[in-house]
This record gives structure tokens, sequence and C-alpha cells, in this order.
């Protein structure tokens, strides 16, 4: 299967780091031309430079946590309005901690970071996705979608919620060739997941290796995921291969879920 992006306008959310930056190299190996949108600038040039056909590619530094900032930042510098093909909705996780500890303001900052900035980014291009009758929205969420990870209590929440405005956006529009599914990772290697097992090993007085060794217990593949094969489930769902896939959430969790 040779998967080709050509000709397709990607914009990828939370490009510079992790999960986002592998969707970027994947999708630019498969020639798709790029917006690059994350908050900060020295990262997102540092990948711009890096990629292959960096000409074709454009990176914008914009903060999700204010939607409305961010979406009039991407606008302004976007080369048409109506010449997006791909939407990678894809952010940082809230801070990790208890649910009862947690303040309005973090569901608040949690709901404008996921769900309405994903809310106004459709609403930013769904209009060429359906003048062309087709389109591509991917969302990046979470493992937490099917079972709640222990002391991400805003997370659990947010992503739960996001996954069901995935599902229903996903109903809306398919009459227009537009898709709309979500990728649930489970733990992948990537900065946010060391740092939430720095967190966990503070928290349990014991060190970062032995809440690594416990974590690979519990995966039947024995290691953590790569942000490279959440990559390459992204890039097929892009292509003209999934064109029937549509409302989906799969689990790239290393059998880490024990539902069915």
């Amino acid at each position: 299967m040779n998967i080709s992006l050509i000709g397709k306008y990607a914009l990828v959310c939370g490009a510079s780091k992790g999960i986002g930056r592998a969707i970027s190299f994947e999708f630019a190996n498969s020639g798709a031309n790029l917006i690059l949108v994350a908050r900060n600038i020295k990262d997102l040039m540092a990948l711009h430079s890096s990629l292959p056909n960096s000409n074709n590619h454009i990176y914008i530094s914009a903060d999700l946590q204010e939607p409305n900032l961010a979406i009039n930042q991407i606008k302004a510098q976007l080369p048409s309005l109506n010449c997006i093909d791909i939407l990678i909705n894809n952010t940082g996780g809230p801070p990790p901690g208890l649910i009862l500890n947690s303040t309005i303001e973090d569901f608040n900052l949690a709901f404008q970071r996921h769900i309405l900035s994903a809310q106004e980014l459709v609403k930013l291009v769904i209009n060429g996705m359906i003048e062309k009758k087709w389109g591509r929205i991917i969302n990046i969420i979470s493992m937490s979608v099917r079972q709640p990870v222990d002391n991400l209590g805003v997370s659990n929440t947010i992503r739960a919620a996001m996954s069901s405005w995935a599902k229903t956006l996903s109903n809306e529009i398919a009459c227009n060739g537009i898709t709309v599914n979500s990728i649930l990772p489970g733990y992948t290697s990537t900065e946010r997941l060391y740092s939430l097992i720095d967190n966990i090993a503070k928290t349990k007085k014991t060190t970062n290796d032995e809440v690594e060794r416990q974590l690979y217990s519990q995966i039947p593949i024995g290691r953590f995921v790569k942000p490279e094969e959440i990559a390459y489930y992204a890039t097929f769902l892009a292509s003209e291969y999934a064109n029937a896939i549509n409302g989906t959430a799969l689990a790239i969790d290393g059998g880490y879920l024990r539902t069915i």
C-alpha cells in the first residue's frame, strides 16, 4: 500500500512535539503540504527546517488555550481559508491531579484548549471541505475515553467529552464526503508521559524506573507505544484508503485496555 497525500493541505496542531511532530513527518513524507501549529516558535522553526520539502510548509505560533486569539492568528496566515483538506486536532493534556482537587478554572482551561479550539478550527476549515466534497478531521484524544487513568481527573473528563463531540460531528458532516475519526493513544513515549511518570514517582516516593516497570507490566506488548505508530494510523485515516471509515475511536495502546 502506497499512501500519497500529494496535493493535500493538512493543518496539524501540537505539531512541534510528541505525536504531533511524528504526524507532521509522516504527512510530509507522504507528500502533504503542512500548516504547523504550536505554541513554541523555536520548536516550530526547528521542525519546519527538518521536514522534507520544507518550502511546501508553513508554521504558525498560536496557543489553543485562547481559541479566539489562536483562530485569528491562524486565519491571518493561512494561504487560503478554503485550502485545508485535513485537520489534526491535537493539544497537550491538562496537568495531572485528583479530580476532587481540581478547580473550575482547571476545567475551563481544559475545555477551551480541547473542545472549544477544535470546534472553532472545524468551523474555520469546514466550508472548504464542503466545497471540495472531501475532508478529514482526525482527533488525537486518549485511551482514557474508554478507561479513566488514575490521577488525571480533568483530562479523563475532557477527553470523554471530546470523543462525544467528535462522534456527533461525524454524523452531521459525513454526507459532504468529510470523515471524522479519533485516535486514542495509550502510554506513548513523549515528553508528557515522562512528565507524568516523574509526577507519579514523586507522589509515591519511588523511582521513575520503578514506575516505568510497573506500567510496562500492564501493557501486553511490554513497552510504550512509539509516536510514529500513532502517526502511521493517522496517515492512513487521512488517505483515500479510509474513505469509508467514519465516526471511529481506535485505541493504539499495546493492548493496555481490558475492554473488547
